[in-house]
């Protein structure tokens, strides 16, 4: 067990190395800051200091050495716009992001998995039917689309939800959310649910498809043979047998909850990181990019670490030290 996980924590080490090659090195590329940053009548001079103070005029591999030696030190370099440490810039963001990814994972998983059961359970009822139909508009409407008309019902003819910012806060551990407050839970809803359309269709088809896989087999018939009620049945055997697969889901969309929610908060003006992320494309903010996209790759490393993790109590026969 330990060497495996002292095996798989190698890896994910060399999978975050390469990853900074690629990601410095594919933003580096990518246009030129100091066409943004300076002033088009500036002189020669100011030109050069400039460069020099934000360290463009070394060569890429140097750029890529002092990143990689910051990156060490949890230093993601200076915003060439706000003039702030890049880390912090994002650290602000995180909680408005993070809530909204939680909120939007928690409405998918409300929907799509007792709808997903009740379809693959009962199949052939026209309820079932209607429930996989609406499950396809799920994957194929727009976000932002769906976007648009959230809020032109729920905040323009209805008038019942605000559609954009935060609304009120209230500090938790030093950090404020939304959440805590009832105005603030009004302004998270539209955002979440149009984020957690398309993450409930695919939990509702994953559930009822790994339904229809599970109910055939010996052990459930066994199960019933028994004399077991259907509600143990379905609670106690079902759906322990269908949370490996839901898990591995559920930790890979979080992650991509989080890493793409760049629609919906500029849809709702959600103060996140996908804002944050857009405005520096557009301002080629490399610092602030590069310490995003890092982030996105720790966050999916760490999560698909812990899904290992989760594998083995959810199911005793899975083990971490198992050869794939």
């Amino acid at each position: 067990m330990a060497t495996t996980l002292i095996r798989r924590m190698m890896q994910a080490l060399l999978v975050i190395f390469a990853m900074t090659v690629i990601v410095f090195v594919g933003v580096s590329v990518i246009g030129n800051p100091v066409d943004i940053l300076i002033n088009p009548d500036a002189n020669q001079a100011e030109r050069a200091r400039v460069i020099a103070h934000y360290g463009l005029d070394q060569p890429l591999w140097r750029q890529y050495l002092a990143f990689l030696h910051g990156l060490l030190q949890g230093n993601f370099g200076e915003s060439f716009v706000y003039d702030r440490p890049a880390l912090g810039l994002i650290l602000e963001r995180l909680p408005a992001t993070l809530e909204l990814a939680i909120g939007a994972l928690l409405i998918a998983l409300v929907i799509g998995l007792p709808l997903g059961l009740y379809a693959g359970l009962y199949p052939n009822r026209i309820s079932s039917r209607v429930i996989m139909s609406g499950s396809i508009l799920g994957f194929s409407l727009p976000t932002f689309w769906v976007g648009l008309v959230l809020i032109m019902v729920f905040a323009v003819e209805l008038g019942w939800l605000p559609s954009n910012g935060r609304g009120e806060t209230a500090e938790l551990l030093g950090v404020k959310w939304s959440f805590l407050t009832a105005d603030g839970l009004k302004h998270l809803l539209l955002p979440a649910f149009n984020l957690a359309l398309f993450k409930a269709s695919l939990v509702l088809r994953l559930t009822r498809a790994g339904v229809q896989e599970v109910l055939p087999q010996d052990f459930i018939k066994f199960a019933r043979a028994k004399g077991l009620r259907e509600r143990h049945v379905i609670f106690g055997h079902v759906l322990k047998n269908l949370m490996i697969p839901v898990v591995t889901i559920i930790g890979l969309e979080f992650g991509s909850l989080i890493a793409f929610s760049v629609v919906t908060e500029s849809i709702f003006a959600w103060p996140g990181m996908g804002k944050l992320i857009i405005d520096s494309i557009n301002l080629l903010d490399r610092p602030v990019i590069v310490a995003y996209l890092m982030m996105m790759v720790l966050l999916f490393v760490v999560l698909n670490f812990v899904i290992d993790v989760c594998y083995t109590l959810l199911d005793p026969r899975v083990r971490l030290d198992s050869k794939a």
